[in-house]
């Protein structure tokens, strides 16, 4: 009988006594141990044992944490209202820090990360906002990473995704665009008149030069007129070569007399 209940009593010591003595840590976990609430370091991943009754264990996640901000108003340098909204990546790199230095960290981290992007969005004008959004992504990283350092807490990366403008400003925006690209067409219509003025002063200037290429350039106009088939034909005659005409008729009536 006294075995009997030896057994029993072995069976339920083991019961009660293997789970809480036995831990396993998974390999993206770290496990703060606390012994008699003091803190006596982190194990890593695997099977570990600890004092039942006597240690305690807490278990931390070290894996990347993906923190979605949602959308703040925020007014810019320039007094523009708009709605930014944000992702911060951060990771656990001490786990006893992020246990003992802070009530909940992932809270916490949250709450800073509304805070610095207000702040910094606040600084900034709306063009920066716009064009200038990784050194504005950086700046926020950094100060969200300098509160968040005392915790065991490494963020990795910020990205603000979307920034959402009122109407009347996107219909500004829409006309500044429209009449920026009306400008660049002027100009390069202007460039192409100029270049062109540019290209027929030159050929002026070998005209000149050389009387003969003004009569070869009106026969090829005349050859590829006729090649498009017209009915009408409308052939160009230098004042030169009527100018020579004319003396000729002149000098020979002259010879007749």
């Amino acid at each position: 009988m006294s075995w009997i209940i030896l057994a029993v009593i072995l069976v339920f010591l083991i019961l009660v006594l293997v789970p809480a003595a036995i831990k396993i840590v998974m390999q993206y976990e770290a496990g703060v141990v606390f012994r008699l609430g003091r803190l006596v370091g982190s194990r890593q991943p695997g099977i570990r044992v600890i004092i039942p009754f006597i240690d305690q264990m807490r278990k931390v996640d070290t894996r990347v944490i993906t923190l979605d901000v949602p959308a703040q108003e925020v007014i810019t340098k320039d007094n523009v209202t708009v709605k930014v909204n944000a992702v911060v990546y951060f990771r656990v790199v001490h786990p006893e820090s992020s246990i003992i230095e802070v009530m909940d960290f992932r809270l916490a981290t949250y709450q800073i990360a509304q805070t610095t992007l207000r702040s910094v969005l606040g600084k900034s004008t709306l063009d920066d906002l716009l064009a200038e959004r990784d050194k504005l992504n950086e700046e926020i990283r950094g100060i969200i990473d300098d509160h968040t350092d005392p915790w065991g807490i490494k963020v990795t990366a910020v990205e603000v995704k979307d920034v959402e403008l009122p109407q009347t400003m996107q219909r500004a925006m829409a006309a500044q665009a429209e009449a920026e690209r009306e400008r660049r067409a002027k100009v390069i219509h202007a460039e192409g008149e100029y270049q062109a003025a540019e290209r027929l002063a030159q050929a002026a200037a070998v005209i000149q030069k050389e009387p003969a290429a003004l009569q070869l350039r009106y026969l090829s106009t005349l050859i590829e007129v006729a090649s498009e088939k017209n009915s009408t034909l409308v052939f160009p005659i230098p004042i030169d070569i009527i100018a020579a005409l004319t003396g000729r008729g002149s000098v020979s009536s002259g010879e007749k007399k």
